[in-house]
């Protein structure tokens, strides 16, 4: 059963990247579309409203991605140091990412490296999470076997 949650786990972290990537051509298209049906509208401020729209899914994006190792760092408590580390750090890399692109109005607001490196750091994180769930694949915690402990009322 654990190893069945665990795949559960990894299907849903991929298809939430899978999605937000979705969600981000989806609109370029709906931009591409609506550009080419205007084309002779000179005035239009459609492309920073996509620059806007591209800038708030990172956002969401990166919040949801916070969020995961928010409750990945509460569930892997008792996991070989090295691993709670790397989630540790994953958990800063997207709190960063996030806090660069809430307050970004336009790409002009973001540093280079924020730009340039974002895409790697997602990558880093996705390693980090594939080797966590692989470890867990092959050292199930025994706590996730059995379940809490609780005391039981006598009096029954």
């Amino acid at each position: 059963l654990p190893l069945l949650q665990i795949e559960v786990f990894k299907q849903g972290f991929n298809q939430k990247l899978q999605e937000g990537q979705e969600k981000l051509h989806q609109m370029w298209l709906d931009w591409s579309r609506k550009s080419l049906k205007e084309s002779g509208d000179e005035s239009s401020a459609e492309p920073e409203e996509m620059e806007s729209l591209t800038l708030l899914m990172a956002c969401r994006i990166t919040q949801q991605l916070q969020m995961t190792c928010c409750k990945i760092m509460f569930a892997i408590q008792g996991l070989p140091s090295s691993l709670q580390d790397k989630v540790k750090q994953s958990l800063g890399t997207t709190k960063e990412l996030y806090a660069a692109f809430s307050v970004a109005n336009s790409f002009q607001d973001l540093s280079s490296g924020v730009l340039t490196q974002s895409q790697r750091k997602l990558a880093v994180i996705q390693e980090y999470m594939e080797e966590l769930l692989d470890y867990l694949k092959n050292n199930t915690p025994l706590s996730w076997l059995v379940g809490p402990f609780s005391p039981r009322d006598e009096d029954q």
